[in-house]
């Protein structure tokens, strides 16, 4: 028995998110409505990641076009379903401007979808959107509503624990672990061996923290070591030292709650490594602006982008506190500050450079999209160190979501890679209020 063949009704968002959208359907149909060509017009100007998905969308189509008309379906390819451009038709029945708004190109969407389903009453019509309340509008009125799955993360592959706990091992091999600092492996780890794996090794009240080194095929100790004046205050952090000063590991993730370290530990580590690079920068994506309300703050584009980075500022100026003015790891700092060897920007200010020779910390990871973060590591040349932090349940976009977000995507598809470590830090070091917010509140 065949398989149904179902239409899938794409907006905006689906394609700004990833413009490969169109061919994730399999062999069923994708349409689009005409106002969704309209949005992507609007769209398509601009060195944004959704100027460039606009941009590739817009060529796509064009290219499927070939001098063929679009309101008329035509095949995406072998093994695909159809494609066709939806003209806007005020159903009989219902009509979502006069029920919702008139003007709005949502309610647009919807009728489009809702004429669909009209003129093809025996086939499944489905609007796909990452917008929440068009789906809750869509539903209302009759019309089967999705979120678009494509790449979704289970909750569970990102929210476990990014070590492991061995109990019951030898005395004389946690002994010999910490007098030697370096052990062969010889089936310690049983099933939990992964790599780049992080572990608390124990036997009662005797324990250390140790890392399985997969290409030497050794459990090395793990000590909570110092870096640039900040020493880790508990394992989650002793790993997640480790893991940014190993030079191996070229791609770090870092998640957690507000307060457990990960932009100071990224930060400081940095510093600590500051001669093997040319250059440090940290960045973090600008949510919650336009670029039309940053143009209501006063000044240039440094000032007006200022207050946003301020949080980055503020661990920079914890980390000098640490040491005096005449030190020598402070005067290094403010050195390296001046001749832009440490820069601290919006990750809109470094797209399209191409990034060697960098460590690059991109803090707030959580606000970035799939196809941003991939983009981010796809620049990477010679010598390049990336860390990602972020918080997957502290998400400012409208369309992300802790099973969509570039950093829970990042975490799944990496996972158990050579030069990929994840830790997720799950103890708050701020402050006793801190972590009671986070607990209770």
């Amino acid at each position: 028995m065949s398989k149904k063949v179902k239409t899938y009704l794409l907006d905006t968002s689906v394609l700004l998110h990833d413009h490969h959208s169109l061919m994730s359907f399999k062999e069923n149909n994708v349409a689009i409505p005409i106002t969704v060509l309209e949005e992507l017009d609007k769209f398509k100007i601009g060195n944004d990641t959704k100027n460039f998905a606009a941009r590739e969308v817009i060529r796509f189509i064009d290219r499927l076009i070939q001098n063929e008309n679009l309101n008329e379906w035509k095949s995406l390819g072998h093994d695909l379903g159809k494609f066709k451009i939806i003209l806007d038709h005020s159903p009989v029945e219902l009509n979502a401007e006069y029920i919702f708004s008139v003007g709005k190109n949502d309610h647009k969407i919807i009728n489009a979808g809702l004429s669909l389903k009209e003129s093809n009453p025996k086939n499944e019509i489905i609007l796909v959107t990452k917008d929440i309340n068009l789906r809750i509008k869509a539903k209302a009125l009759g019309l089967k509503a999705e979120d678009f799955e494509t790449g979704k993360v289970e909750t569970d592959k990102i929210e476990k624990s990014s070590y492991y706990v061995i109990d019951g091992v030898d005395s004389d091999v946690i002994r010999e672990l910490f007098t030697k600092d370096v052990i062969e492996e010889q089936g310690i780890l049983g099933k939990s061996k992964v790599i780049n794996g992080y572990y608390i090794i124990k036997n009662g009240k005797a324990s250390t923290l140790a890392y399985y080194n997969h290409n030497k095929n050794t459990i090395e100790r793990v000590d909570k070591s110092f870096v640039y004046g900040i020493k880790a205050k508990n394992a989650e952090q002793a790993f997640a030292t480790h893991a940014l000063l190993n030079n191996d590991i070229k791609l770090v993730a870092l998640q957690g709650v507000a307060g457990t370290g990960k932009t100071l530990l990224a930060l400081a580590s940095a510093l600590e490594q500051h001669q093997l690079f040319q250059q440090i920068i940290l960045a973090r994506p600008i949510i919650p602006l336009s670029n039309k309300e940053i143009g209501f703050l006063p000044g240039d584009a440094n000032d007006k982008i200022g207050p946003y980075m301020e949080p980055l500022w503020d661990n920079l100026k914890f980390i000098k506190s640490h040491f005096g003015e005449n030190e020598k790891k402070h005067k290094a700092l403010v050195e390296m500050e001046q001749n832009g060897k440490l820069i601290i920007t919006p990750l809109a200010f470094i797209r399209g450079r191409s990034l060697s020779n960098i460590l690059f910390i991109v803090d707030e990871a959580q606000n970035l999209t799939p196809h941003e973060v991939k983009t981010i590591i796809t620049r990477a040349g010679e010598n390049t160190k990336i860390i990602f932090t972020g918080d997957v349940r502290q998400i400012d976009t409208p369309y992300l979501d802790e099973h969509s977000c570039g950093l829970a995507y990042l975490i799944d598809r990496l996972k158990n890679q050579e030069l990929f470590a994840q830790i997720k830090l799950e103890k708050g070091e701020r402050s006793e209020l801190a972590n009671l917010a986070n607990e209770l509140l």
